[in-house]
């Protein structure tokens, strides 16, 4: 049955109970039987053992404990032989592998922490009327057919078909996502299509009474109840992997595949040149090993860690930590309206007097403050100052109201004790008025305030019209109106009636309120705009609200843009997916809904971000690439399915953090693009020299030395890079684009061969020397020394000189000590045996500084051709001057 779609009687009947008399203790039994309690189903926990154990299910670590344990052989091997061992590679591997796999298991079980925050919701007790009598029970134990008692201030504890409704109001936000709180009347019946805002004989579990009182029958519990549905849709929906995570697994699988194959061959090369079989063996699996850039994911690990930090000073708490480098990459921001592209406080903005609309932007006037007065002396809630910052309580139409008198020196308590209030008539739905009574100088002030159809159909000497075209215009502008009316009477009636109070009035005026666009948000959807990333509005207010606050923040331009939720239902998902870049703004939407607009941008190839802060949001906030839930308005529900929180409920800080993913992701290309420039230089250094001298010029312990002092630190430094003032000029990345796109991948390649061959160029000079140790020891140093300059290289597309090396001294310091763990084993005798080297003469330290500073002039000279090369085909005809390319030395033409 549906619920909102039949009358009171019809719904009591179906359920079988008793307004007056309420369930017997038997039919309460007999219920339970068959519909258990009224709790959410709580998923069975993960235990922390089968989510630390569920880390290592990912190819980059597989390798990673592959090569710890051929390191771990390699040293067994040596120590059996008589050799020096160095176990200093293979702990670090298990140790990066072992943090990985904590952080992880640590970060997990977001979705078991939304249910648990929605099984929360649940209100510790109910009123109800059992065997007649009023009584308080756990909410745990309420049944469908249990008659509901609800008042100002309770959390409403299941599903209920209103029977009775006086003046009853429920804030249902944390379902629809509607600011202002709904108005129920149990009398009306409502189509079975509406959405959950629009049905007006119903109340939901979780919700909040704000006024009134009402009689409800339950209709549904636990996973039945609206709440519930959201809870079955958490549990059905799954998180995708991060575009990164993809991308660093299937880098994982390729270099696990080049491994393997480096193996094999370097092993066949030194069988057929008739080479020992357990050294070509050995040298094969070292150099495996070094091909496999172990710290990759302690740089992305750390990079995304201080990600997090700097993010949690712009307000972004990061529960994911690939999170953040997801948001770099969004190319849509479904956000809420309320909150966070609005200020989430109505605001008194217009008013309509003396036959002028007025703007309430600066000091009222006479006319308008006589209006406003008698307005805040008609409300029943209350503003008032705590500690400097306004505190509300009541209605938002109310205090808005009241938050404008009392920045105007006009409290509600002054209005109070100079008008003493002595009757009043309360707000009502079925005659949407609300009356006060005063005493003015001897005589009674009556004040009527209500909606405007219905206040001026009882002010005989107004000009109806011209007030209705003012409501229009102040309505299209997504203003929410009341209208204000008053009179003078000389006695007060025993008995105030509507019929004596309010008639007979005269026109005072009207009162706009909205809850304004912060001015934030406007300038971060323009720099959203330039990012060429799509914002879209998805709200559970009015399409005529939703479209007036979509206009004034530039997100909608026209008004075929905005879609309801009812127009929504109306297209299948294909029809959906199809006009889907059509719509900015959808109103009115159920949980589903979202969830629906979020598949089709996916479906689009779109990485989406979602933002907001309701129950309603959950599922959706699950969903997307990246969820942003709101930290001061959020539900526990919606920040335990989001993967980010934002501290300020702010639109423009998810644009923040979007530049912050941004640089993140460039970050880790340039530490990828340095890790498998260096590594490629090691392989064709081992792979030439075999096929030109039968011999490798690195031993195993010089490799894994130069991949573990070289490798880390500088890696590191670059993944702390500050971003490209450009950053945010660019189009966000496609969800398919590989991490070695835009060159990256031959840059590399040919990167490597420049240090590989640097390093047999030094080899040989060596060779000539006669001493083959020697000739070791000058590709040794001449190996790490070229990698740490070449770090710099990868630093920007940009001339090192343009970008200059003050702006990351991370980077200063990282080359500083690598560099002084590189001498070490080259210049003290103990550890030179360890390492197999020897001392270099003067002559030999000079050819290792010139081959090792080498990679710096070529990438220099490489820039400076590439930006020539840009300016000239850019405009042939006014090539670049001396002065322009010194200005955009080598940055222009390789920037992505």
């Amino acid at each position: 049955m549906i619920w909102q779609s039949e009358s009171k009687q019809d719904v009591v009947a179906a359920l079988g109970t008793n307004v007056t008399m309420g369930l017997s203790k038997q039919e309460v039994a007999q219920a339970r039987k068959t519909y258990g309690l009224n709790v959410l189903r709580e998923k069975p926990p993960v235990s922390w053992i089968r989510r630390f154990f569920g880390q290592f299910a990912n190819a980059m670590v597989i390798i990673l404990i592959i090569a710890a344990l051929i390191s771990i052989g390699i040293n067994v091997y040596n120590w059996f032989r008589g050799y020096e061992v160095n176990w200093v590679d293979p702990i670090a591997i298990l140790l990066i592998v072992f943090l990985n796999a904590l952080l992880g298991s640590i970060q997990e079980s977001r979705a078991e922490a939304a249910i648990a925050a929605l099984r929360g919701l649940s209100a510790p007790s109910a009123h109800v009327i059992r065997d007649g009598q009023r009584q308080t029970i756990s909410a745990n134990e309420l049944v469908p057919g249990d008659v509901m008692l609800l008042e100002a201030g309770d959390l409403i504890p299941a599903d209920g078909r209103l029977i009775e409704t006086v003046s009853f109001r429920v804030d249902e936000s944390m379902l629809t996502g509607e600011s202002i709180p709904a108005e129920k009347d149990a009398d009306q019946i409502v189509s079975s299509v509406a959405q959950i805002g629009d049905r007006c004989n119903m109340a939901y579990s979780g919700c909040v009474v704000s006024y009134g009182k009402a009689t409800a029958v339950v209709t549904d519990i636990g996973m039945n109840t609206e709440i519930g549905k959201i809870a079955l849709l958490l549990e059905r929906e799954k998180k995708s992997d991060t575009p990164l995570q993809s991308k660093l697994a299937e880098l994982g699988k390729k270099l696990g595949f080049l491994a393997l194959c480096i193996c094999a061959l370097i092993f066949v090369i030194g069988l057929l040149d008739g080479l020992n079989v357990l050294d070509m063996f050995m040298t094969s699996v070292s150099l495996a090993v070094a091909a496999i850039p172990e710290g990759l994911p302690t740089v992305v690990t750390i990079v995304l860690a201080v990600g997090v930090q700097r993010m949690a000073a712009k307000n972004a708490i990061v529960r994911r930590l690939p999170a953040v480098e997801t948001l770099g990459c969004a190319s849509v921001i479904c956000t809420d309206k309320t909150g966070t592209l609005t200020q989430n406080k109505m605001t008194l903005v217009r008013c309509y007097v003396g036959g002028h609309i007025v703007y309430l932007d600066d000091a009222p006037n006479s006319a308008t403050t006589n209006l406003i007065r008698l307005a805040a002396l008609c409300t029943d809630g209350d503003v008032s100052l705590q500690d400097g910052e306004e505190v509300a309580e009541g209605d938002p139409t109310e205090t808005a109201i009241l938050s404008y008198s009392l920045r105007h020196k006009m409290a509600k308590s002054l209005l109070m004790g100079e008008y003493p209030r002595v009757g009043e008539i309360p707000f009502d739905s079925d005659r949407k008025l609300m009356t006060s009574v005063h005493l003015v100088d001897g005589r009674h002030l009556v004040i009527v305030k209500g909606a405007p159809d219905i206040l001026l159909s009882r002010c005989p000497e107004v000009d109806v019209d011209t007030v209705m075209k003012a409501n229009y215009t102040m309505g299209k502008e997504a203003l929410r109106v009341l209208a204000v009316g008053y009179k003078y009477i000389d006695e007060l009636p025993v008995v105030l009636t509507p019929e004596d109070m309010e008639t007979g009035l005269t026109f005072a005026g009207l009162l706009g309120m909205i809850d304004p666009p912060r001015p934030e948000a406007v300038a971060a959807i323009q720099q959203c705009k330039s990012a060429h990333i799509r914002t879209v509005m998805i709200t559970g207010d009015h399409v005529v609200t939703a479209s007036a606050i979509g206009r004034m923040l530039g997100i909608l331009d026209r008004d075929d843009q905005a879609l309801s939720g009812a127009e929504l239902a109306a297209l299948s998902d294909d029809e959906l997916f199809q006009n889907i870049r059509r719509y900015r703004v959808y109103a009115r939407v159920s949980p589903t809904d979202k969830l629906r607009i979020i598949k089709a941008w996916q479906r689009a190839g779109e990485i989406v971000a979602m933002t907001g802060d309701g129950v309603n949001d959950a599922p959706a906030l699950k969903v997307a690439d990246i969820g942003c839930a709101m930290g001061r308005t959020g539900t526990d529900v919606a920040k335990g399915a989001a993967d980010i929180v934002l501290t300020d409920d702010n639109f423009a800080t998810v644009v923040t953090a979007v530049r912050r993913g941004r640089c993140i992701y460039d970050n880790i290309r340039k530490a990828v693009h340095f890790l498998l420039s260096c590594n490629l230089g090691e392989i064709l250094v081992v792979l030439v020299a075999m096929l030109l001298w039968k011999e490798s010029p690195l031993l195993p312990i010089q490799l894994l030395w130069v991949n573990l002092v070289t490798d880390s630190l500088p890696a590191l430094a670059l993944g702390l890079e500050p971003g490209d003032p450009d950053i945010m000029k660019r189009r966000p990345r496609a969800k398919t684009e590989g991490i070695f796109s835009g060159g990256l991948a031959a840059a590399a390649i040919w990167q490597g061969v420049m240090i590989g061959a640097l390093t047999l160029v030094a080899y040989a000079l060596g060779r000539q020397t006669g001493n083959i140790k020697l000739a070791e020891t000058m590709a040794f140093a001449t190996m790490a020394f070229s990698e740490l300059v070449h770090a710099f290289n990868t630093r920007s597309t940009h001339s090192l000189f343009r970008i200059g090396l003050h702006t990351n001294l991370w980077m200063i310091g990282a080359f500083v000590l690598s560099s002084a763990l590189l001498i070490v084993p080259l210049c003290w005798p103990l550890a030179q045996g360890v390492f197999h080297v020897v001392t270099m003469t003067a002559d030999t330290w000079w050819i290792v500084i010139a081959l090792s500073l080498a990679p710096l002039v070529i990438m220099e000279l490489y820039k400076l051709l590439s930006c020539l090369s840009h300016r000239t085909s850019k405009d042939k005809e006014e090539p670049a001057d001396e002065l322009d390319c010194r200005r955009h030395w080598g940055g222009c033409g390789a920037a992505r």
